[in-house]
């Protein structure tokens, strides 16, 4: 194993690990065990696609377009905010625990435009993934063995994510436990919205 794609999965586990949108929505998709593989691939895809971008120096491009960043920020934010007031509702109406005992699902194409947009409307997915990842693999020899290193955290991460939610299936058994993690997710967003917009 080179020392380029041990380097490059570092780089990006350490980048996807911190909770953010995108993994708080994993997180509550694999509790309820909803379109999980679908919905990990897609996030790991979209991950490495970034990342090749990057590493194939497309962040010189971004940094050419400085409005493309402004549009991202407040398009991510507008979302962000929505979704976060949608969480802060479902929490007040019983939380996600309703939905599931109810036998509601969420569409799998609901699913996937609501994954896109917390991956795509991100930001900070672009200045992680493509500028990040794609300035410090130019250090490197070996750039492709790095992006994949970094891609490969993103399939590890998200998929450990996405079923390794079941393990707290026990405490996600009682409602208020549902409110509690609805509430949590609806700051998590509102929080990102506001440091997209004053950022």
């Amino acid at each position: 194993m080179s020392t380029s794609l041990i380097a490059g999965f570092a780089l990006g586990f350490s980048l996807i690990l911190a909770i953010g949108a995108q993994n708080a929505f994993v997180l509550k998709q694999g509790l309820r065990r909803e379109h999980v593989f679908i919905l990990c691939l897609t996030c790991a895809v979209s991950d490495a696609i970034l990342i090749g971008a990057g590493v194939a120096g497309f962040g010189t491009l971004a940094q050419a377009a400085p409005w493309f960043e402004t549009v991202m920020r407040y398009g991510g934010a507008s979302f962000l905010t929505w979704y976060g007031m949608r969480s802060f509702w479902s929490a007040w109406q019983g939380g996600a625990a309703l939905e599931v005992g109810n036998g509601q699902r969420t569409s799998l194409r609901a699913t996937l435009l609501t994954v896109l947009a917390f991956t795509w409307l991100n930001p900070h997915v672009y200045l992680d993934t493509v500028v990040l990842i794609g300035s410090i693999s130019a250090q490197y020899d070996d750039r492709l063995g790095f992006a994949i290193g970094a891609m490969t955290s993103s399939f590890v991460f998200f998929f450990s994510l996405g079923y390794g939610a079941r393990v707290l299936s026990p405490v996600f058994a009682r409602p208020r436990a549902w409110q509690v993690l609805d509430v949590i997710i609806g700051i998590v967003m509102l929080g990102i919205a506001l440091k997209l917009v004053i950022m």
